[in-house]
């Protein structure tokens, strides 16, 4: 297999990938993750995973910007070297638009959208990783319902902050103040 990118490269290659490798296969229309050498590549979200993004981000991009940060959607975030993940979506601190990965040190919250094939990826997995790398707030978001699951870091392990299922609010404090109902985040 290959990906089409501006320069070719092999996706199953017997050996490791560095982060230079990765940073060297420029933007691509698929989503392509380095997670300790290895390659994940998924296809872009379906139309119903984008919209919950794109509702999300609407509700807190003007409470991000009353706390001097900002969220973005599917940015290249380096946990640790030769781990770069693409979160649906992050709320961080003042970033350099220009650079291609943003250090996790800058997250404050980053939150993924399952799909039935990477739910237990987002709540065990990526959970961990995001947990190790120290981002304080990981907030999980349920495919069909638009459930709520808001998470805070306690010591090296998410804790749960807070539940919201149709009908219900998240509320939220930190690192933004925002209300939330998942319905408002259906089309």
């Amino acid at each position: 297999m290959t990906l089409t990118m501006t320069a070719m490269a092999p996706a199953d290659r017997d050996f490791p990938w560095t982060e230079e490798e990765f940073l060297a296969l420029d933007e691509i229309a698929d989503r392509v993750e380095l997670w300790d050498g290895d390659l994940r590549v998924s296809a872009s979200p379906t139309p119903w995973h984008q919209h919950v993004i794109t509702e999300l981000l609407i509700a807190l991009r003007l409470p991000s910007r009353e706390r001097g940060l900002r969220v973005h959607s599917a940015i290249n975030l380096r946990l640790k070297p030769n781990r770069i993940v693409i979160p649906d979506l992050t709320i961080t601190s003042a970033i350099d638009f220009h650079e291609r990965v943003v250090p996790s040190d800058l997250a404050r919250l980053v939150c993924e959208v399952t799909s039935p094939s990477n739910a237990a990826t987002d709540r065990v997995l990526k959970m961990h990783y995001y947990a190790e790398a120290g981002i304080p707030w990981y907030l999980v978001v349920e495919h069909v319902t638009a459930g709520l699951w808001l998470y805070r870091l306690e010591g090296e392990k998410y804790e749960l902050d807070g539940v919201a299922e149709q009908g219900e609010t998240l509320r939220l404090v930190e690192p933004v103040t925002a209300e939330i109902r998942p319905e408002s985040l259906l089309p």
